[in-house]
């Protein structure tokens, strides 16, 4: 594995389009210099993307692990079948993060499972805390808490100006999937 020295802890949150994108391109850059990338993805369910088509062809460098359910959160319909799996994901994250085979780890909606209270902001703190010097962290999703935008090393906020949805676009292949 190539080292990479020290990592950071990355943050991209915001109400705008292109967390999860920016988080992938990190990877695909990442990859592409002989580092290897684990993603998981909290709240997302094992249907098949586009993004997760691509790392298939990039494995083992690159992989992808959907550890939600299919379908969208809304805090009103949280179950606690979210939370378990949600803290299961966690779970496996500090595995990984802390397993030594991975330079890049990227945890897809994270701060989005923070913000709608499926996983408590002190388990997000201890991750943070635990992670190897050696590795890059990347935190994605809306609603960071104000304590893990202090904690990162460096922070992106999405603002979203015009969006497609809003003139009732529904989610592209290939653009959004």
């Amino acid at each position: 594995m190539t080292p990479l020295g020290r990592g950071y802890i990355q943050v991209y949150t915001g109400d705008g389009k292109g967390k999860t994108t920016a988080s992938l391109g990190l990877a695909l850059r990442a990859v592409g210099n002989g580092l290897k990338v684990l993603v998981i993805q909290f709240l997302k369910g094992a249907e098949m993307t586009g993004e997760r088509s691509a790392a298939m062809k990039l494995a083992p460098d690159l992989e992808i692990r959907p550890l939600g359910r299919n379908g969208l959160l809304h805090p009103g319909l949280i179950m606690e079948r979210d939370r378990v799996q949600a803290l299961q994901a966690l779970e496996e994250a500090v595995a990984e993060m802390t397993s030594g085979r991975w330079n890049m780890l990227i945890l897809d909606e994270l701060n989005t499972a923070c913000a709608l209270g499926v996983i408590p902001l002190d388990r997000v703190h201890q991750l943070m805390d635990l992670k190897p010097d050696g590795l890059e962290l990347v935190l994605t999703g809306r609603g960071a808490p104000k304590s893990v935008i202090e904690k990162a090393d460096l922070v992106t906020e999405m603002k979203e100006i015009r969006h497609y949805f809003r003139q009732g676009v529904p989610a592209r292949e290939g653009i959004e999937r």
